[in-house]
């Protein structure tokens, strides 16, 4: 397995996180859910986006510096995007799919929380392969940040009975 090193590990992160966005976005537009439901759903789409913003926040200046004297970061960061397709949602409109043809609101949820334990998988299957002690912190907030993504959607699923 790869070794990746916190760009990486945070672009991958961010690209989950775009899909999921995309996933709560779609979703929230459905009509055949109650409004608590549409607010839950769009509560998380709004925490997709800060999850990005969190994790792009996680580099520190020696990052960004790695980033900038990076000549071929773009064609890195399409790479990690295939990855992360590949093992998460097959692409945005994967997500989107999802979203619309789930059965209602506990389709939905069921699929949300596939995607979210999906997530927490891929990122532990990577934690194995990472020594750098930075890095390793890196994912362990990310990490922590999906669990909260879990246990809300838990918490939902058995309100909804």
């Amino acid at each position: 397995m790869a070794v990746y090193s916190v760009n990486e590990v945070i672009e991958m992160a961010v690209q989950i996180e775009k899909n999921g966005f995309a996933f709560y976005h779609e979703a929230s537009k459905r009509k055949d859910l109650s409004t608590e439901a549409v607010e839950f759903i769009e509560f998380l789409r709004d925490q997709e986006l800060n999850h990005e913003k969190l994790f792009l926040n996680l580099r520190d200046e020696l990052d960004l510096e790695v980033l900038e004297q990076s000549t071929d970061w773009e064609l890195v960061s399409a790479y990690l995007k295939t990855i992360v397709d590949g093992r998460i949602f097959n692409s945005d409109y994967s997500a989107i799919q999802l979203a619309a043809n789930a059965k209602g609101i506990h389709g939905v949820v069921d699929n949300a929380i596939t995607f979210e334990k999906d997530t927490l998988l891929y990122f532990h299957a990577i934690a194995d392969s990472i020594s750098n002690p930075k890095t390793k912190d890196v994912l362990r907030k990310i990490i922590n940040e999906e669990v909260s993504h879990v246990l809300k959607l838990n918490d939902f699923k058995k309100r909804l009975g």
